[in-house]
């Protein structure tokens, strides 16, 4: 790379830095800072941290898959309202938009359900690449419409079947939201225009994760939203959970799932917890993508093209 690109490349990444930072200082939206090594990782079963060893071979803890559990115990502290940008980490594959090192960008806002901040993402990421169109999509219309089955009522069998016969052979031991986010990816995802904001909502409550739940139509869904433009996911958001209970019995169960699927048992971030019977307040969080969003901004189609 010649130096004018590298310096290129730089300024284009330095310019929406200073735009990120405008658009929360002018909701006076504060920036925080939290450690990228921390005792404990995430115990999601779709989900894999860097362990940090020492020359000694002692564990030092973990590089962390986002800030989230940091910034919730600031929140908790009556810290309000906060963002964060900042480098992650996650042990996955590279391919053209994935890197195990990439900048995130998640932020919270107290008195917001995930529906109105839907609307101040779509308008953070308009901010930042200009207008698009916006299109609202249920998750469960999206395997209806594509794929002609509600994933909310199929048994797993019927699933493991309709995959199979779509994608190929799998693995044995995948269990029904592996069958749903692998069609979700490989056949709904691919469908959706690269040229529009395409919102999903009401997953199922089983990948609820963080977020709160509740009943629409009989049927139990998340809280939670997925923002996708530019041919790939950008954002994930939650109208987050405040009930510590609730909270540790969903780490205690993706501990469960880690066991059938044959993954290493991970340790519940009990600090997180206290934190949370503390006192989170009712609020709503997303995280971003950044080095995507760089992508769209400037139409590149490989990861690399926009980070140093």
């Amino acid at each position: 790379m010649s130096a004018s690109a590298l310096r290129k490349k730089i300024n284009q990444r330095n310019q929406l830095f200073n735009q990120v930072r405008q658009f929360f200082e002018a909701s006076d939206i504060l920036e925080v800072d939290t450690a990228l090594m921390r005792p404990f990782t995430v115990t999601d079963p779709y989900m894999s941290a860097f362990s940090v060893i020492s020359t000694s071979g002692k564990r030092q803890g973990y590089l962390q898959t986002s800030p989230e559990y940091a910034m919730k115990k600031l929140l908790s502290e009556g810290s309000g309202d906060i963002f964060q940008l900042s480098k992650m980490f996650r042990a996955e594959e590279s391919s053209n938009i994935h890197l195990s090192e990439f900048t995130l960008l998640e932020w919270y806002r107290l008195g917001f359900d995930h529906n109105q901040l839907i609307q101040e993402v779509c308008e953070f990421i308009k901010y930042i690449v200009g207008y698009r169109e916006v299109v609202n999509l249920d998750y469960k219309d999206c395997f209806l419409k594509l794929l002609s089955f509600d994933p909310h009522n199929i048994s797993l069998d019927e699933l493991a079947d309709k995959t199979r016969s779509l994608l190929g052979e799998l693995p044995d031991n995948l269990l029904k939201d592996n069958y749903l986010t692998l069609l979700f990816s490989e056949k709904i995802e691919a469908s959706f225009d690269p040229d529009v904001i395409t919102i999903v909502i009401n997953y199922p409550a089983t990948q609820a994760s963080l977020a709160k739940t509740r009943v629409i139509n009989g049927r139990l869904v998340a809280e939670r939203f997925e923002i996708f433009l530019g041919g790939m996911e950008l954002a994930n958001g939650f109208n987050e959970l405040t009930d510590a209970k609730q909270q540790l019995k969903r780490f205690e169960d993706d501990n469960l799932i880690r066991k059938k699927l044959d993954y290493q048992d991970i340790e519940i971030d009990r600090m997180f917890i206290k934190a949370l019977e503390k006192g989170l307040p009712d609020c709503a969080g997303v995280a971003l993508g950044i080095d995507r969003l760089l992508m769209i901004k400037y139409g590149e189609s490989h990861i690399n093209k926009v980070t140093t």
